[in-house]
């Protein structure tokens, strides 16, 4: 059996679309709020609906490891987007909180998130992004059952 290349593989198509879309938004985001990662305001999106939200779950939903996850917060903090202090239910844990700085952000990125996703699925019908949708999701059950 012939072992194709990794470019010529389905995986990297994903892994090339996925990183084209993140430069693309990343470029539109910059443009309006010049201090924000498209994962700074993701996290912001998670806190703003779920305020309870742990930094562990946060980071699970950002597809980020634990050691990322804190230097992004220390980042965030400093940049004044969000507050951190200690959680008077649980010592272990911190309590973040969105700034009124990352709260106009909060008002800024919908736009950008909602132009940034329409540009990059245009010409896409609906049955296709459904027939994608579950493709996507059968490759990733298919790696989990292992």
């Amino acid at each position: 059996m012939k072992l194709k290349l990794p470019s010529e593989t389905v995986f990297h198509t994903i892994e090339s679309t996925i990183k084209e879309y993140r430069k693309f938004a990343q470029q539109n985001i910059s443009e309006a709020i010049p201090e924000m990662t498209i994962d700074q305001g993701l996290v912001l999106l998670f806190l703003n609906k779920f305020p309870e939200m742990t930094q562990k779950e946060i980071a699970e939903l950002v597809f980020k490891d634990n050691a990322s996850m804190t230097r992004m917060i220390n980042t965030m903090v400093k940049k004044n987007f969000i507050k951190r202090s200690m959680n008077d239910s649980d010592r272990r844990r911190y309590k973040l909180e969105i700034t009124t700085k990352g709260k106009e952000v909060l008002e800024t990125l919908p736009p950008i998130i909602h132009h940034n996703r329409n540009s990059s699925l245009k010409g896409i019908s609906k049955n296709e992004l459904e027939q994608l949708q579950a493709i996507l999701n059968k490759i990733r059950l298919n790696c989990q059952n292992k």
